[in-house]
């Protein structure tokens, strides 16, 4: 087929960026700058650790032990805040508590105080303060100092619940690690669990940034947002899987490109599952810190929404780029990618000098062109609607003719 008659005079309607993104059709070159990203992500992780290093981690009294004092919200002069609670206890111990918040709202809220281990002295002594100075009501709306409950966390547990995590988290690794090479190859599974860590290690670092508290909800978002992050990774490596199935046999597209254009076509799916995920979270956040004021739903929305956020952005940016970088070590894609530059260069001399492209179609790609000739077939198949009846089945009945 002529070049010529496949060129026309009308202007060429330049697509937005959202038309790029429905239609996927190869226009974010995510894979050729990958070079570029992997910069940004190592400067990324060397922030997270720096954070890490610098500030530490913020730990609940879960992990590191100690006292939490619990009492209503409302006491006989009304509405009991969190910074009265703060003061009162500074009172009885001559210094500020770890932390206090209020939990729940109205009649039903609370007041926790945590601290540093006390010992009986001293936590009926705080006990007496924060009854002298605030009052706090009981059911029956008299003051009571029973109402002021106490608990004590040791340390030993906290250790327990990290050394779990840990293990649960290496053998969830592994479980992974094999899955991925037995469905996949060794490069996916290597590229994935390379963008998991990054996962980890960006919410670790955001966590010690921003001095959140490191809680048991926080483990258990963080085993959470593990999996969301292997889906969209799952998600675009099949892709990938199926557009260099037979690769080295064609020479239209490089590996480089045949992953480029998978990832634009999974794009708009990653970005919109990505989008329905992050809603709850965020009402999560919303309801737990605004409406119950609750540390734990506070915490778990906070791990899940950085987890998310960074799992995305390590799926496309991150995964494919560097599968890509590993598969171009090895030999059989460089010459592959030579075949491909070689011919393009041929072609290219071709057209310059006759005018034609004769090369259109060439026959080493009749794999690709079969391929691309029944996703079209599928997709006007799915598009437009049967018009005629179901044939009547002609199966025999099993009655006999008379």
């Amino acid at each position: 087929m002529a070049k010529s008659d496949l060129t026309t005079d009308a202007p060429v309607k330049k697509e937005s960026v959202f038309q790029r993104l429905y239609t996927g059709t190869g226009a974010f070159d995510i894979v050729g700058h990958r070079k570029q990203w992997f910069v940004v992500f190592a400067a990324l992780i060397v922030a997270c650790f720096v954070a890490i290093g610098v500030r530490g981690f913020n730990l609940g009294i879960e992990f590191e032990g100690g006292t939490q004092i619990q009492l209503p919200a409302v006491g006989a002069q009304g509405q009991i805040t969190t910074e009265d609670a703060r003061e009162a206890f500074a009172d009885a111990m001559g210094s500020n508590p770890a932390e206090v918040q209020q939990v729940g709202n109205g009649d039903s809220a609370t007041i926790q105080i945590r601290s540093e281990t006390l010992n009986s002295d001293e936590v009926q002594q705080v006990k007496r303060s924060l009854f002298d100075t605030l009052q706090p009501l009981d059911d029956g709306g008299q003051p009571s100092e029973q109402v002021i409950s106490d608990s004590r966390v040791s340390a030993t547990w906290g250790g327990e619940i990290s050394k779990q995590a840990l293990i649960a988290l290496g053998v969830f690794l592994v479980l992974v690690a094999v899955f991925l090479i037995l469905y996949f190859e060794t490069w996916m599974a290597v590229s994935a669990l390379v963008a998991l860590l990054h996962d980890i290690v960006v919410t670790a670092g955001v966590y010690a940034l921003v001095g959140f508290e490191v809680t048991p909800a926080t483990a258990i978002g963080l085993l959470t947002i593990l999996g969301y992050s292997l889906y969209d990774t799952v998600v675009v490596f099949d892709k990938v899987k199926e557009n260099t199935r037979g690769i080295l046999n064609l020479t239209r597209r490089t590996y480089a490109e045949a992953a480029n254009l998978a990832l634009n076509q999974v794009l708009m799916r990653s970005i919109n599952t990505s989008i329905i995920a992050l809603l709850p979270v965020l009402g999560l956040l919303v309801i737990g810190n605004i409406l119950l004021g609750s540390g734990t739903l506070q915490d778990l929305a906070l791990v899940l929404l950085t987890g998310m956020l960074a799992g995305t952005f390590s799926s496309v940016c991150l995964a494919t780029p560097m599968l890509v970088a590993f598969k171009m070590r090895e030999p059989q894609y460089r010459k592959q990618e030579e075949k491909v530059l070689a011919r393009r260069a041929a072609q290219a001399r071709k057209v310059g000098a006759t005018g034609q492209d004769d090369d259109f179609n060439p026959g080493d790609d009749e794999q690709l062109e079969a391929e691309l000739r029944k996703e079209k077939a599928y997709a006007a198949a799915a598009s437009v609607p049967a018009r005629h009846p179901k044939a009547r089945s002609t199966r025999p009945t099993g009655k006999r003719k008379r």
